[in-house]
């Protein structure tokens, strides 16, 4: 199972007041009809399958997208052809902030799974954000968020030993999963041990080593792409990490 089943799939339709995503995601802290005139502007688009692109590096920024369902990588393409992925996204989770700058999207974004999205024209958003002063204030407390995230991320990351760097992943996205709701103890991986190594910077048969290693000293149970932390303070414990991992939004990986 995906993570994309754990959102019924007839309810994607649902506009964003009955969304049960709206606490992560822009709705936060908007009246009931402020996220009526939100949701008019909203583009449900048909969902994304496995391997479909969201917009690709080099493509002109025109809308902000939010993750309803499943879950999209971003990645940016080297001079020579390298692909270095720089965050996964989950549910609530907004894309295309970095490209409101320059107009053009620095990164690539594709789908890991099936996955279904809610696009959310820029010009559109734009003008109602200066109507609605919770709205934006809500835009740039998720701007602020991702700043955030990713700088506690990268500097939790910095100077770690291989098997620190997994165990941080691994309980980073712990706690993303639990701010939706779901089980934070046993989920599954829509990403590959090559894009785990990829991101954190580390071959993919060290990966596949140490996902071994843990199992073996009774830190995870693996089965294919589902894990579950069977010793989640130990784990914390191994990357220095108090027991919840994290008290705010964590960054997309």
């Amino acid at each position: 199972m995906d993570t994309s089943t754990y959102i019924n799939i007839h309810n994607l339709s649902r506009a964003c007041n009955e969304c049960q995503l709206q606490d992560l995601c822009l709705p936060l802290g908007l009246s009931r009809g402020d996220i009526e005139r939100l949701d008019q502007i909203v583009n449900r688009r048909k969902p994304l399958q496995r391997g479909a692109s969201l917009f690709r590096q080099g493509d002109r920024f025109q809308a902000l997208y939010a993750v309803r369902s499943g879950s999209i990588k971003s990645y940016a393409t080297t001079n020579s052809g390298e692909e270095q992925i720089n965050a996964f996204h989950l549910p609530g989770e907004i894309l295309g902030l970095d490209a409101i700058g320059s107009g053009i999207h620095p990164e690539s974004s594709v789908a890991m799974e099936t996955t279904s999205i809610c696009e959310l024209p820029f010009d559109r958003l734009h003008t109602l954000a200066h109507e609605v002063d919770g709205l934006q204030r809500q835009l740039l407390r998720i701007m602020s968020r991702e700043l955030n995230s990713d700088e506690q991320f990268m500097r939790l990351l910095a100077n770690r030993s291989a098997e620190e760097r997994l165990a941080s992943f691994l309980l980073n996205l712990a706690s993303r999963f639990e701010l939706r709701g779901y089980s934070g103890q046993a989920f599954n991986l829509s990403m590959s041990r090559s894009d785990i190594g990829n991101y954190l910077g580390l071959a993919v048969e060290t990966v596949s080593r140490l996902f071994t290693r843990f199992q073996q000293e009774g830190l995870i149970e693996v089965d294919r792409k589902a894990i579950t932390l069977v010793d989640r303070s130990r784990m914390s414990g191994l990357c220095n990490l108090s027991a919840t991992a994290s008290a705010g939004e964590p960054r997309h990986g």
